[in-house]
């Protein structure tokens, strides 16, 4: 009976692994766990006997403050650093270092590393930023929610793909390429937007020596260095360069990732001809029936797997590493630090009103998102697939890219990144934010519903 019973429990604790390992694999699990940090942080922020503590989290001062005798010394790092800005300016820098991994895998050999291939994707981004940011300014132009024109210009890929991949058998595999590729384009584009229009006054010295660090690290790939902690150290100094000389410290994360090496340390040839040197002592290593691994063949074991891991790119090993922590953790941790607006009234859920202190920043970001984004997405295409400047994805039709571009309307997480460096009103931002996640919500539905209904399944054989 007892040996009955443990059976049970391996047997169960085996699944219970296995569906978890699916789950993670689940290309839409990432946006399920960032939906339930949303509404964890946006019940805390609105219960009554939590609402006061989860703001006193977030408040919290972690910055390192060192002291002298007599004050001599009154050194403190990094200045002004809260738990909520360690989040969106630490953090969210490896969120960025991955983002600038997979915009430079998809530059070198992806779906943008040739013009034929990348003028699609990048035309249809381009107009999928232009058109929401004219449709946001059309409703706040001269208020002062003009400055949050860049809300509505960002894609987030983890729902959208997420969502795409739900109707496997309905959408096009080239429509999912198509907005893969979109959705890396647009990322690039929302960092330049960053960079450019929500930085603060620059301290030219500071920057001056963050780049002569970057030049110093461009040499070091370019004399063929793989060891990572030659990256890394440098990148953490570039880091706080950037957060004290104006320019937003989290595109420090892209920048670095353009100069982390792609080629790997050995060859294909010579990872073979080792691989089965090895293998061939590891086959001779004396062994007994119960003695394996023994100390002989944990040498060899040991010898493969570096082997192993420096035949495949830096650049490369670091994107599969990170990818799983930066879904499941930093990204929900964003979610969970920002999204927890405190609605003082249902004043908050009219987005369509205009306010002065507000101006029509909530109807801009929802229509924004809702319209500008799959409206700029698909007249781009167009234009550039009827000019012949770039080809229609193979097996898709004009009704069902218009679908996928509709799912091009879910911001969220970028999005809401841009509210909070738009504007110092925390009215303001909160109200971003709501109108954030409805226009994201509304936009998911839409493309949801376009594709059901302008696809057919496909039998399965």
């Amino acid at each position: 009976m007892r040996l009955f019973s443990m059976y049970r429990w391996v047997r169960q604790h085996y699944q219970f692994q296995l569906r978890g390992r699916r789950f993670l694999e689940a290309p839409w699990s990432g946006g399920l766990v960032l939906l339930f940090s949303v509404a964890v942080a946006m019940l805390l922020a609105n219960l009554p006997w939590t609402a006061e503590y989860y703001q006193r989290v977030l408040n919290i001062d972690i910055a390192l403050v060192v002291r002298g005798p007599g004050s001599l010394i009154d050194w403190m790092f990094p200045r002004g650093l809260t738990l909520q800005t360690f989040v969106n300016d630490g953090l969210m820098v490896v969120f960025f270092f991955l983002i600038g991994l997979e915009i430079k895998r998809e530059i070198v050999i992806g779906q943008l590393s040739s013009v034929r291939k990348a003028i699609l994707p990048v035309l249809a981004a381009l107009g999928g930023m232009v058109v929401p940011a004219l449709i946001y300014f059309s409703f706040n132009a001269g208020t002062v929610a003009a400055p949050g024109w860049g809300i509505p210009t960002a894609t987030d890929i983890a729902f959208a793909i997420g969502i795409l991949s739900i109707f496997s058998d309905r959408v096009p595999i080239s429509l999912k390429i198509f907005l893969t590729a979109l959705a890396v384009a647009d990322d690039l584009g929302a960092i330049l937007v960053i960079a450019l229009f929500y930085g603060e006054e620059v301290n030219l010295l500071l920057l001056a020596i963050a780049i002569l660090i970057l030049v110093g690290i461009y040499f070091l790939n370019k004399v063929g260095e793989t060891r990572i902690m030659f990256y890394l150290v440098p990148a953490f100094v570039v880091w706080a360069l950037f957060y004290y000389s104006g320019i937003h410290s989290t595109l420090s994360g892209v920048v670095i990732a353009m100069f982390i090496p792609m080629k790997p340390r050995y060859s294909k040839e010579y990872f073979a001809r080792k691989m089965s040197g090895l293998s061939d002592a590891l086959l001779k290593a004396e062994c007994r029936a119960d003695d394996f691994p023994n100390e002989e063949h944990r040498y060899y074991l040991r010898m493969m797997s570096s082997l192993a891991t420096d035949s495949v790119g830096m650049s490369f090993r670091l994107e599969h590493l990170l990818a799983p922590y930066v879904t499941f953790l930093i990204m929900p941790i964003f979610a969970f630090a920002n999204a927890g607006v405190s609605i003082d009234s249902l004043e908050y859920f009219r987005i369509f009103h205009v306010t002065p202190q507000a101006g029509a920043v909530g109807t801009g970001i929802f229509f924004g998102l809702l319209v500008g984004k799959p409206l700029g997405i698909f007249l781009a295409s167009w234009l550039a697939v009827k000019t012949k400047l770039a080809e229609m994805p193979e097996g898709a039709g004009w009704k069902m890219l218009f679908a996928v571009a509709c799912l091009g309307g879910i911001g969220f997480t970028m999005s809401i990144f841009v509210d909070t460096l738009a504007f110092a009103d925390a009215e303001i931002v909160s109200r971003g934010k709501i109108a954030i996640l409805m226009g994201s919500f509304a936009s998911a539905v839409l493309g949801t519903v376009l594709i059901f209904l302008f696809s057919k399944k496909k039998t399965r054989i």
